[in-house]
């Protein structure tokens, strides 16, 4: 039989860090591909606790394992109310706030509700690779801005806002993924004044901006929102548990109603057992003492990586250098290619994202048959590694790009 797919879905491939996680089965690969926490960060003993806590008591017991309501558990919201009000962004209430099953459907349900196939996006170039896919699966384009050090290139932004008139802007302004890069203040304020002046939506996307171990956190851009045009999604799943699958959304009602509507067809709610185990897990004081436990291995681990890059690299390969999240983004100076010498990584045990994935106009690109960007890019994860499991991996991978960048230069006359 032959299956008639969406066109949307035949143009599609499953995303380059859930493929590499197939190949990553072996315990002597260093992996630096996902973007896992740390293991020995994720609350095992206080998630117990919370769970135990809910099956001690039957109501608790006839509550999260019943049907519950599409915006999510009301007490929960009440706590990421606080929680946003935290990120600087306040003037909410519960009908502002969606719980999602992880921040990936967060996001998914605002493309949801927002695009028609034909639909532009803006996002940074490069961006996170999960959201390229999801903009594609619902037959929209994403248009890629160009970023500095300090966030969005506005003029390119706004010339392109002019250009193409997208339904959305999509932005990671803390730690961002790949690059590891944060926003300024500055940046933020202007991005919010030119969605309002162009009639935007901001798409904010921050499951990081918790684990901030070095500098002074920021405000989000929907604090600087004055007309409703932002919404803010972030998760769990880096401060607490990906496992748990448990994410949220905020914004004006119209539009989270909208997205409450999208997700009744998707899954009618998210798990009221996860929903209550966060809320039991928040009612206890536990959320922000153990990121805070958590701060000093993720900057033992960045730094443990920055040492590593240094000694063993090349030096055509320069690297960010994030005062938190998950990622380094590195390039080298050279034209080598990343996407072809992966496999020889993983030959010598070491494994890294090629950083083609990232860019908006690649698939295009490709289909079209045109050369694509980021050949010499790649993005490495430093969080759910040892220091000295880094060293080595780094290290492995230094002397294979040492190699290939020694037989890309010319011979001597």
């Amino acid at each position: 039989m032959t299956y008639q797919f969406t066109r949307a879905l035949t143009e599609m491939t499953g995303t380059a860090t859930r493929e590499i996680f197939k190949l990553l089965n072996r315990p002597e690969i260093v992996s630096f591909a996902g973007g896992l926490p740390a293991s020995g960060c994720l609350p095992a003993a206080h998630i117990q606790e919370a769970t135990e806590a809910i099956f001690s008591d039957p109501a608790g017991v006839k509550r999260c394992l019943q049907y519950g309501i599409t915006e999510g558990y009301p007490e929960l919201r009440e706590h990421i109310l606080a929680l946003i009000l935290d990120a600087g962004i306040g003037g909410m209430g519960i009908d502002n706030i969606l719980i999602t099953s992880g921040g990936s459907q967060a996001l998914d349900l605002t493309c949801k509700v927002l695009l028609n196939p034909g639909d532009t996006v803006l996002v940074e170039d490069p961006t996170f690779l999960g959201f390229l896919a999801t903009v594609k699966s619902y037959g929209a384009q994403a248009v890629g801005v160009r970023a500095a050090a300090g966030g969005l290139d506005l003029e390119d932004l706004e010339a392109k806002i002019r250009r193409h008139r997208p339904k959305l802007l999509y932005v990671i302004p803390n730690f961002s993924n790949p690059t590891g890069k944060t926003y300024s203040a500055e940046n933020r304020r202007a991005l919010a004044e030119l969605a309002l002046r162009y009639e935007t939506v901001i798409l904010e996307d921050d499951p990081y901006g918790r684990l901030r171990f070095a500098g002074e956190a920021l405000p989000a851009i929907a604090h600087f929102d004055a007309c409703g045009l932002a919404v803010y999604c972030s998760s769990f799943s880096k401060t607490v548990s990906p496992g748990l699958r448990l994410g949220f959304a905020a914004g004006s009602q119209e539009v989270i109603r909208k997205m409450g509507i999208a997700k009744q067809g998707a899954d009618l709610h998210s798990s009221n057992l996860v929903q209550m185990i966060i809320k039991t897990y928040l009612d206890k004081g536990y959320f922000y003492p153990d990121i805070e436990k958590s701060l000093p291995r993720y900057r033992e681990r960045k730094e443990a990586m920055i040492r590593a890059l240094a000694k063993y690299m090349p030096g055509s390969f320069k690297h960010t250098d994030p005062d938190g999240g998950l990622f380094i983004w590195g390039e080298f100076d050279a034209p080598l290619n990343t996407v072809e010498i992966f496999h020889e990584a993983l030959g010598r045990n070491a494994a890294y994202i090629n950083g083609t994935a990232f860019y908006a106009e690649n698939q295009r690109a490709e289909s079209a048959g045109k050369p694509v960007r980021g050949l010499n890019t790649l993005r490495l994860n430093y969080s759910n590694e040892h220091p000295d499991r880094i060293e080595t991996g780094i290290k492995a991978l230094g002397g294979l790009f040492h190699e290939k960048l020694a037989a890309l230069a010319p011979p001597r006359p």
